[in-house]
């Protein structure tokens, strides 16, 4: 058969990301610019100066990428993620593809961004087939789903407020700490006791796989309210490790009982949220304890990049997928 080499683009938040990947599971080449020193300042992505630096930058890192591979001759197909995002973010990524694709005269692929994150394992472990659970745990996404095949998916369970990385991110900055926030909570909470603050643990007694850590974050920051109204010390490093075992409980809790009722014993893990170690670590324990294959990312290809996307674009350009010039930016998408 022959070798099919698909260029991502990856614009949906901020980072501006290009890639090439070889029969959706060997990467080729992959150029990224991250944006997080501009928006450390603002203590959060501003979408706005995110468009802007994917509009700046983006001729440069999708080039980088192409060279990699050596050149536009050795590219079969366009792919981008249209969705969900940012939507300022998405149209820079979707339009430069749509006009890179009709100039090269190649096809056009769409991508859906959380099946991306689905895909990163495939590049991290080149043997895992479908079917498997997947849990995707990134920054404003929380959702169980069951992978059939490639390109055919089952949301059996999902957040119905704020993401366990929303969460993470709001608790990290009542605590103090600087954007980005995941990563600094995770080395303080290495610091404290997990079990000095017992937190809130939702829909106890309903037998629905769905989330909510919306309490979750409000029972921390009540908490801390109290202590400073009261003039009262504390550690954060506490509150941090008892907030991050909250999270890590109820995801393990939600997921195994997926991989119960589907019958499972192939389990991966997929988002920026998946970096966590705390996180990590709780699910490599449920999984030895229950017998299950446990995969995630490689830590560069938890958070946004393009090679996920080049991957799951491989098999859309083999089902036969095509996007015309009409193809539009859909910040909210079903998977």
């Amino acid at each position: 058969m022959k070798d099919v080499n698909i260029l991502a683009i990856e614009t949906s938040c901020d980072e501006t990301a290009a890639a090439v990947v070889k029969n959706g599971r060997q990467v080729v080449s992959q150029a990224l610019y991250t944006q997080i020193a501009i928006h450390k300042e603002f203590g959060g992505v501003v979408p706005e100066i995110a468009s802007r630096n994917h509009v700046l930058k983006l001729p440069q890192v999708v080039e980088t990428a192409i060279r990699g591979a050596g050149g536009m001759e050795n590219i079969d197909a366009i792919a981008v993620t249209n969705g969900p995002g940012l939507v300022g973010a998405l149209l820079t990524g979707v339009s430069y593809a749509k006009g890179l694709a009709y100039a090269a005269k190649k096809p056009l692929i769409p991508v859906h961004h959380i099946a991306g994150h689905i895909c990163a394992n495939y590049i991290s472990h080149p043997d895992l087939k479908p079917p498997f659970l997947c849990l995707v745990v990134s920054g404003g996404h929380t959702q169980i789903v069951w992978v059939k095949d490639e390109t055919t998916y089952e949301t059996l369970g999902r957040t119905r407020d704020d993401a366990a990385g929303e969460a993470i991110d709001k608790v990290a900055r009542v605590l103090g700490l600087a954007y980005p926030g995941g990563p600094n909570l995770q080395e303080l909470a290495k610091q404290g006791d997990e079990n000095k603050y017992r937190f809130p643990h939702s829909f106890r007694g309903e037998d629905h796989l769905d989330f909510s850590f919306s309490g979750l974050k409000t029972a921390v920051i009540n908490l801390l309210h109290g202590f400073e109204q009261k003039g009262e010390a504390y550690d954060g490093a506490d509150v941090a490790a008892s907030f991050l075992k909250n999270v890590a409980d109820t995801l393990v809790k939600n997921t195994f009982e997926a991989a119960r009722r589907t019958d499972t014993k192939i389990l991966a893990v997929a988002g920026g949220v998946s970096a966590n170690e705390q996180i990590r670590t709780a699910f490599e324990k449920r999984a030895r304890e229950a017998g299950i294959a446990l995969y995630f990312p490689e830590l560069r290809y938890c958070t946004d990049n393009a090679a996920m996307i080049a991957s799951c674009a491989y098999y859309e350009y083999e089902k036969g997928t095509r996007a015309g010039l009409d193809l539009n930016a859909r910040p909210v998408m079903e998977l």
